[in-house]
């Protein structure tokens, strides 16, 4: 019995992309321009992380 091949969506690998260059855009902007600022560390790694997460649904 065949099984299906499943054919991924065309905007998760643009999206996984997106994620991963804003969250290091973000934390080289922070470590540049706004030290001290941790908020922006937290909002670049959940960025990266949401890139990778998004990598695994990638077809």
């Amino acid at each position: 019995m065949p099984q299906e091949e499943k054919i991924g969506q065309p905007w998760v690998p643009v999206l996984m992309l997106v994620l991963l260059i804003v969250g290091v855009i973000v934390i080289m902007l922070r470590n540049l321009a706004f030290a001290g600022n941790n908020w922006l560390l937290l909002i670049g790694l959940g960025s990266i992380l949401g890139g990778l997460y998004t990598a695994t649904k990638w077809r």
